[in-house]
């Protein structure tokens, strides 16, 4: 076996445990506004509660730090995949 052949192999083994370790690039969707209790800085979460448009759901996202916490804004986007329940 040669150099190349076992560095190849180690990178493909890397890629597939990083792959495996690397969180869901997709938004978290709840029912309710109100089940939101920890948003962080920068997350979106997906509510599901019927305020958008056909086709669209209310995406939450944690926009800027202030005294009193994180601040939210909300906004419909377009919706991917199936309606959660």
């Amino acid at each position: 076996m040669s150099l190349v052949d076992s560095l190849g192999r180690a990178a493909c083994v890397a890629l597939l445990i990083f792959s495996a370790l690397a969180p869901p690039a997709y938004a978290t969707t709840v029912g309710r506004e109100q089940d939101i209790v920890d948003l962080k800085l920068g997350q979106r979460v997906q509510v599901d509660d019927g305020t958008c448009p056909a086709g669209q759901v209310k995406e939450v996202r944690g926009s800027k730090m202030t005294d009193k916490g994180v601040a939210r804004t909300a906004s419909c986007v377009p919706r991917f995949g199936p309606k959660s329940r």
